[in-house]
């Protein structure tokens, strides 16, 4: 699985430092280093948006928060995961 998270202006600015920590910390934690690739990635087109964009293999999600973390990564990766996807 490929999670780029943005670093481009907009979502650095929104945070994307502190999101990227939380990332390598979870797939750490979880022991997804085998399985998921993190990467850092530029303008998604989102930047619209609330919060940081995400892609997971091709698919983009935005608004992702220090707050809504959690459950992001509980959901589109451990889930993901979990599912065999």
């Amino acid at each position: 699985m490929l999670v780029q998270i943005c670093v481009g202006s907009s979502c650095h600015l929104k945070g994307s430092k502190d999101i990227v920590d939380l990332m390598r910390d979870a797939v750490e934690k979880n022991k997804l280093d085998g399985y998921v690739t993190l990467s850092g990635s530029f303008c998604t087109g989102k930047c619209n948006r609330e919060g940081v964009s995400i892609t997971i293999d091709d698919e983009v999600y935005t608004g992702i928060t220090r707050d809504n973390f959690s459950e992001f990564f509980n959901d589109k990766i451990l889930g993901k995961v979990e599912r065999g996807i």
